[in-house]
């Protein structure tokens, strides 16, 4: 779905998978299981493709586009617990996933865990992020951790007030995946301006951009999206404290 977009659909439930589904699926035993169901609205495969798909090393991307091994990795994973992965897919279509895990019953024994306080702080942090959404999400927890925020929602408007004051801020955290210019452009043109500038990156899927190449332009913090509370306090105490 990358060139049009689509609809991504991730379901969990539980099942109970009886002798008649065993017999027509022979690599998988009835009783209880887990069903991860996952559908795209995508442009779907032809039945040559979908009979090939976990195949090793089989791939229909460009090259230096994957290995395929991806698939295979996850139905070797999938089989080694037991459980069994199917694929349904038409030419324009899109395609569905069912994963199948056996349910393990077990008592939980609870366990108390003492956590750290969540570090906190009181530098000035600039926020971007193209979604206000997103942006009012991290606002709202930086300042809970006691910093002071200011918040765009555009890589050159950032650029502009960075430009304007550069001194005025301690931190700069940024979205990587934004229009006009992704976040490690804009780092780029941060680091130009201030070179000291500590720069947290968050993402939360990218080809383009790793953790090990934001280190290695210059940028002091990588975080995964989803904001994490604790995880984003943690980040921003170790940019900070090691700049």
């Amino acid at each position: 779905m990358k060139e049009k977009g689509g609809v991504l659909e991730v379901s969990l439930v539980d099942l109970e998978l009886d002798s008649d589904f065993a017999h027509r699926n022979p690599d998988i035993e009835p009783g209880s299981y887990m069903q991860l169901t996952v559908s795209d609205t995508g442009h779907g495969m032809p039945s040559e493709v979908l009979s090939r798909m976990f195949d090793p090393f089989f791939s229909t991307k460009e090259a230096g586009e994957g290995t395929g091994l991806g698939l295979s990795v996850v139905h070797g994973i999938v089989k080694s617990h037991g459980g069994a992965i199917y694929a349904y897919s038409k030419p324009g279509k899109g395609s569905t996933f069912k994963v199948y895990f056996p349910t393990i019953e077990r008592r939980v024994v609870s366990e108390q865990i003492e956590e750290k306080p969540i570090p906190t702080g009181t530098e000035h942090v600039l926020f971007v992020d193209d979604e206000e959404v997103l942006v009012t999400i991290g606002k709202e927890m930086l300042e809970f951790l006691g910093y002071k925020v200011t918040t765009t929602m555009s890589s050159q408007e950032t650029l502009r007030l960075f430009k304007a004051n550069s001194e005025k801020f301690d931190l700069v955290i940024t979205d990587q995946t934004m229009p006009g210019m992704t976040g490690d452009q804009l780092a780029r043109e941060l680091l130009a301006v201030r070179s000291n500038i500590p720069i947290i990156l968050c993402t939360g899927f990218s080809m383009k951009i790793t953790e090990e190449k934001a280190y290695k332009m210059g940028i002091r913090g990588f975080i995964m999206k989803p904001l994490i509370m604790r995880e984003l306090a943690e980040a921003i105490r170790r940019t900070l404290d090691e700049s």
